[in-house]
């Protein structure tokens, strides 16, 4: 009675601890991919500052210049 018991809560406890590893592997996978679009998005900023002019010699538009005629 009380090996088959021990049994039991050895399951359990192996079960646990497969789904714990899983979760694991998805966490870091997931981490691993989040900092691949980090990079990949500095290099972005980095190049859009790059394109930009220096000065910020575009002048502020209003919105109401880039509605179409027909408003």
């Amino acid at each position: 009675m009380v090996s088959q018991r021990l049994e039991e809560r050895l399951e359990a406890l192996e079960v646990k601890a497969a789904f714990t590893e899983d979760l694991l592997d998805q966490l870091n996978l997931t981490i691993y991919r989040q900092q691949q679009q980090i990079e990949q998005l500095q290099s972005e900023v980095v190049q859009l500052r790059q394109q930009a002019p220096e000065g910020g010699g575009a002048p502020v538009r209003s919105l109401r210049d880039e509605l179409p005629p027909h408003y």
